[in-house]
């Protein structure tokens, strides 16, 4: 069961105020998996969202309009209104007694007075507040029961307010407890708060309370999680991750690289867990340093001494060997087994294109946000750490084209169109690398489905499986050629598979027999380390 916990705000609970980058992080997930920038915001104002560094999950409206219907029901549960009004009917009981008593000794049993008032009294009413409201206008013989009765109307407005409230939920009350007319007073009040709270949350409105309401209706974490979805979207413009587009809030460039940063740092945290995808690669390009490690010299190293711990191993080898040619001279004689060299990377510029699937079935178990991700990793990751590098991104389906990087984190599969394009998307990164040529060009392609569109001179077509686990014929024979033409220019193609369904497989294999490249088979979970390795592991080599 549930437990909620209420507190009053007293102002000694520590003040709280929503990271802009925290949400963001958040909005990012959700972008991932296709919604664009108001879809996000509204999925987490309604169901809420986890908040990196909180100590708790940010509540949805849909969350806080069921604590706010906890809260009257568990009021329901406790009470019954069946005696809410008997105190102030018995009040007017004694009011209207007193007044017959002097109305009887001040005129007699037979006045007219007496009788008008007796009329009065008795009729049959079906309230207790038209029982009042007919006595209005009598004039009062005994003074202090006509100050009693003038007390009584004040109360006639919350009083009625209470009968119709208790019309319309008295039978809904069902606890074993008593309210009496101030308890059913304020609970009538408190309700009344709660569900209209409830209805402006469901509406979208979250300003007509004010703090010090807000605090006393919700809890602790509403409280909080209400000012949080109130604030949110405003904190991300005056952080400047949002701006005003043509279709609504956008994503800023500075909101961008945020995005890739953070899918980068995912990415490398999976490495650091020891994810597979470490590869070998040709050894070639700029040498760099590594001014920290060193290892022994080999034959056939470039001679990039560590003087301080070349000398040492002589110092070292000759204080080992007493008989040895001391250190004549202030000289150190060294041998080949002295010598330390410096660990080094070795750099070169690539041209890379990532062609990423964006058919319907990229939709299912997450490969497609997991695939969105890592293009988003990648591009930061070049643009800062290798910013001479190019890289591009091609989306294919039934089509492909280049998806510029500012478009990307509101990317989304192309929904309900089932074919896969490789051809044209292999074309597409063809004349990409031809406009930016570098020593080492390199396809990625990203993809759960064998090749089903292709493009035969330049009249599209379209081609189903040949039966359950079949191929499309034309469509795979089409890219082989394709992939043939690019393997002559020198691009090198590597496929992250993210189906093991024989017939992508089996056109995979034949795809790396004539490229030389390489396939991998993962899961949308592994994807980043996979390909950020196998990206890292070409680009830079360590010399051995």
């Amino acid at each position: 069961m549930k437990v909620w916990r209420y507190s009053r705000w007293d102002g000694s609970q520590e003040a709280f105020s929503l990271d802009p980058k925290r949400a963001l992080d958040a909005l990012s997930d959700l972008l991932m998996e296709g919604l664009d920038v108001d879809e996000a915001m509204e999925w987490m104002q309604r169901y809420g969202f986890e908040l990196g560094g909180m100590d708790f999950r940010v509540m949805g409206v849909q969350e806080l309009v069921d604590e706010l219907r906890q809260q009257v029901q568990e009021m329901l549960d406790r009470y019954h209104l069946d005696r809410s009004t008997q105190e102030l009917a018995k009040r007017l009981d004694e009011i209207l007694d007193r007044e017959e008593r002097a109305l009887r000794d001040a005129h007699g049993f037979e006045s007219e007075r007496l009788n008008d008032f007796l009329d009065r009294r008795h009729q049959e009413d079906a309230t207790l507040s038209s029982a009042i409201e007919r006595m209005r206008d009598h004039a009062f013989e005994d003074e202090e029961a006509g100050s009693d009765f003038r007390e009584l109307l004040e109360e006639l407005d919350r009083l009625r307010q209470l009968e119709d409230f208790q019309k319309e939920h008295g039978p809904r009350f069902r606890g074993a407890e008593a309210a009496d007319y101030e308890t059913a007073q304020q609970l009538r009040e408190r309700i009344e708060q709660l569900q209209q709270l409830a209805q402006d949350l469901s509406q979208g409105n979250f300003e007509p309370m004010s703090p010090e309401q807000l605090q006393e209706l919700l809890s602790e974490d509403g409280m909080r999680s209400l000012v949080i979805l109130r604030d949110m979207e405003q904190q991300l413009r005056d952080a400047g991750f949002l701006r005003d587009g043509e279709g609504g809030p956008e994503l800023t460039p500075r909101a961008i690289r945020r995005i890739g940063a953070q899918a980068l740092a995912s990415v490398y945290g999976a490495l650091r867990k020891g994810r597979p995808g470490s590869h070998e690669t040709v050894h070639h390009g700029v040498a760099n340093r590594r001014p920290d490690e060193t290892r022994p010299f080999e034959f056939g190293d470039s001679l990039d001494l560590h003087v301080v711990r070349t000398l040492l191993n002589g110092v070292r080898r000759q204080a080992a060997n007493p008989g040895a040619r001391g250190l004549a001279g202030g000289r150190i004689p060294l041998e080949v087994s002295d010598l330390e060299v410096y660990e080094c990377d070795y750099d070169t510029q690539t041209t890379t294109v990532l062609l990423l699937d964006m058919s319907w079935s990229m939709s299912w178990a997450g490969r497609f946000p997991a695939a969105k991700r890592v293009a988003m990793a990648l591009d930061h990751l070049i643009r800062t750490r290798y910013p001479r590098d190019d890289f591009f991104v091609v989306g294919f389906s039934t089509r492909a084209r280049e998806l510029p990087i500012r478009d990307l984190p509101l990317a989304r599969w192309d929904m309900g169109d089932p074919f896969t394009n490789l051809q044209e998307g292999l074309l597409e990164a063809e004349k990409l690398i031809s406009r930016h040529p570098s020593p080492s060009p390199q396809i990625l392609v990203i993809t759960d489905g064998q090749p089903t569109a292709y493009f035969q001179g330049r009249e599209l077509r379209v081609e189903w499986p040949m039966g359950f686990g079949g191929v499309s014929p034309h469509a795979v024979a089409e890219t082989l050629k394709t992939v043939r033409r690019v393997t002559q220019r020198g691009i090198t193609i590597n496929t992250f598979m993210l189906d093991d369904a024989p017939e992508l497989v089996g056109f995979v294999e034949r795809m790396t027999e004539i490229n030389r490249g390489r396939a991998f088979f993962t899961s949308p979970t592994q994807l980043g380390s996979f390909l950020m390795v196998d990206y890292l592991s070409r680009r830079r080599t360590q010399h051995r």
